[in-house]
């Protein structure tokens, strides 16, 4: 009996279509966390504690008499929650005097990121400009104005004394294409006082993922390219802003000019963002209401960019559309950014923030078409010069690796250079390894990586206590401090991400916290086969190897990490268990760990399988299931394997003493009759 694909499908309204546009990982469910209800109640709390720490009106706010505190937002994450607000004054919004609460589980106020400097005082709330003179003024930073979207009187407390500004927002045109710009104007000299461009602007690959499999609608006979569990992600023409549709599930021709077929890769990539997010940093959705934006094909520029309201995706200089895992990851990761507290990232900051969703939702997605890698717009030469940026080694684009004073007024793409740097040595080490390149230091260090899982955890929850005074070094302070509340028993994770940040000369701050106790990385490079590690040869070497803890220690498709006896496939032990493939159409999903074998140290791979198969022939292996140590298999089992329950698998890893390896486990499966590969209770075995 063919078993049932890993969908929850509804009749008339989601199917799933198979396009052409390589293979890739479906959804699948999250490992359970805690129901709506506790987490609804738990946030409440939470709330209610920051409300009342806030009337308090602490001196850490910088509060003045006039001031008035609006929550926005809650957000959960990792051991702490973080509330999100807005000021005013005599009830004019403050740009500027946004701050976050951080609290542990049971609402104790641990921590805050405040934006102000100093309190507003007392300052005159009467305009000297009219609103039509502020508007003109506005005006001048854009070559061409198509509308005038909004103006509002504020108080601007950001650079300086706090002062009266109107705040207008702009449609049109500047120096760099399309633009939606925000401009501050003081309201008593007409000076401009501030201005944020929400197009951001982002660059590379595209129509490259191959045959893959998307989330679609089904409305009556019409299918249509919309997430049907998130209404608002489609993917349109840019031509007419019209959502593609057809009579039939299948989707584009393979061809890099067709709209179509873009939009299949966008699609794709957007959704593999969004189980990233769910998975990886238990996000819903993108914008803070847990929606999306329309993602439109067919912008006539080398480029792509997202505007607050939509993703407008380009071509490169061939006329292919560059909807790619990296590009679209990348714009949509501006939109993350401009919907947690704060808003879009400043001083040089933006685009590495953004860079940071592509390189994990590549990682994410394991895609073979597009391998993970940390180079943006690797696939195609966008403009005839191969990938626009490089994470690992940023002047391999001509992009500064090391922070400097200058860098909060260089170019943003170019200012990315910093971060993108410090992001690679946290995630991968100054040695690389796994595939990825060695990555030189700025003050000749050796750095050791955790993990890309990690890296961008810590990114997303230094995220959460963004303000508007967002730079390289206010993140250095959020990043140590998010190190610090998402492992509170370990130091490893925070003395990684200071080591990084010092490898790429961004200084120590007085704001910086401190860790004691728990484990340090270690400060030399990473053993490898011409430099043999030595250890007790004694002990089980993978960690999480039942994957009880989730996702935590394992990368790849890690979204085949679950509890599936729900589904039909019950773990071997405990309740949890990684199940590969089982849709009965083209995928490729695999699950990674590295491990080091001691020099000396014989070492036994075990781990327990189940495969459970619809193919009926007894002679050809159409599924596979192949398990490598580094670059050398060491087995491949198939459809041809089948049997009622678990059976324990056992190989040697003797041959590997002295080195680290990844241990990996990858399935691949055919275009019809699925066959499944359930792992359970792995073990690396030293004697």
């Amino acid at each position: 009996m063919k078993f049932t694909p890993r969908f929850a499908t509804a009749a008339g309204v989601f199917a799933v279509g198979l396009v052409t546009a390589g293979t890739a990982a479906a959804v699948q469910a999250s490992p359970p966390v805690p129901g709506p209800e506790s987490v609804a109640v738990a946030n409440a709390v939470a709330a209610q504690k920051a409300d009342s720490f806030v009337a308090s009106k602490p001196s850490a706010l910088h509060p003045s008499s006039d001031d008035a505190y609006v929550q926005k937002s809650v957000t959960a994450s990792g051991n702490a929650k973080y509330i999100a607000y807005e000021r005013t004054y005599k009830g004019i919004p403050v740009v500027g005097g946004d701050f976050v609460v951080i609290t542990d589980q049971a609402g104790a106020t641990k921590y805050t990121s405040v934006a102000q400097t100093q309190a507003i005082g007392n300052i005159s709330t009467t305009a000297k400009l009219s609103k039509a003179e502020a508007e003109a003024v506005a005006g001048t930073q854009l070559s061409k104005v198509n509308q005038v979207e909004s103006t509002k009187l504020v108080v601007f407390a950001l650079n300086g004394a706090p002062r009266l500004a109107y705040e207008t927002t702009l449609n049109g045109t500047g120096a760099d294409g399309a633009s939606r710009l925000v401009v501050d104007v003081d309201a008593t000299t007409g000076a401009v006082l501030d201005k944020v461009e929400k197009v951001m602007k982002g660059t590379g690959t595209g129509w490259i993922v191959g045959n893959v499999t998307i989330n679609t609608t089904l409305s009556g006979s019409t299918y249509r390219m919309q997430d049907p569990s998130m209404s608002t992600l489609t993917c349109q023409d840019a031509a007419t802003n019209t959502t593609f549709s057809g009579s039939d599930d299948v989707w584009g021709n393979g061809t890099g000019t067709n709209k179509e077929t873009g939009c299949v890769d966008a699609l794709y990539a957007a959704q593999q963002e969004a189980q990233m997010l769910s998975s990886w940093l238990g996000r819903t959705g993108f914008s803070s209401s847990g929606g999306a934006w329309p993602i439109r094909v067919g912008l006539n520029d080398q480029n792509a960019y997202y505007d607050g309201s939509q993703v407008q995706i380009g071509k490169n200089t061939a006329g292919q559309w560059i909807s790619s895992l990296d590009v679209v990851a990348h714009e949509l990761g501006h939109g993350i950014d401009d919907n947690t507290p704060g808003g879009i990232s400043r001083s040089g900051t933006q685009e590495f923030v953004a860079d940071t969703f592509g390189a994990a939702t590549e990682f994410f997605a394991n895609n073979p078409n597009d391998p993970p890698d940390y180079q943006v717009g690797e696939e195609i030469n966008l403009v005839g010069s191969g990938p626009i940026r490089y994470m690992y080694n940023p002047s391999l684009a001509g992009d500064p690796n090391c922070y400097s004073s200058s860098i909060p007024s260089t170019e943003v793409h170019a200012a990315a250079g910093p971060g993108n740097h410090w992001f690679y040595l946290l995630a991968q080490g100054s040695a690389g390894g796994g595939g990825q390149p060695a990555s030189s230091t700025c003050n000749g260090s050796t750095v050791t990586g955790i993990g890309i899982q990690k890296a961008i955890k810590i990114m997303y929850n230094a995220m959460l206590m963004k303000t508007t005074t967002s730079s390289y070094l206010k993140y250095r302070t959020w990043t140590l401090t998010a190190a610090k509340n998402l492992y509170p028993s370990s130091c490893t994770e925070f003395n990684a991400v200071k080591a990084a940040w010092d490898a790429v000369s961004v200084p120590a701050q007085s704001g910086d916290p401190t860790c004691t106790g728990g484990t340090t990385p270690p400060t030399s490079t990473p053993p490898t086969s011409s430099s043999p590690p030595t250890g007790s040869c004694s002990g089980q070497k993978l960690l999480n190897p039942g994957f009880e803890s989730g996702t935590a220690n394992w990368t790849g498709t890690t979204g085949t990490i679950g509890q599936w006896a729900s589904q039909g496939q019950a773990a071997h032990g405990g309740t949890y268990s990684s199940w590969l493939d089982g849709y009965g159409s083209t995928h490729t999903e695999s699950i990674a760990q590295s491990v080091t074998i001691p020099a000396g140290c014989n070492a036994t791979l075990s781990f327990y399988v189940h495969i459970d198969s619809a193919e009926t022939t007894t002679t050809v292996a159409y599924d596979k299931l192949t398990i490598t140590a580094g670059s050398t298999t060491l087995a491949t089992l198939s459809n041809l394997n089948k049997a009622s329950g678990y059976q324990l698998k056992t190989y040697s890893l003797s041959a590997f003493a002295g080195q680290t390896i990844s241990i990996k486990w990858t399935g691949t499966e055919d275009s019809s009759l699925q066959t499944s590969f359930v792992i359970d209770d792995t073990s690396v075995t030293l004697s």
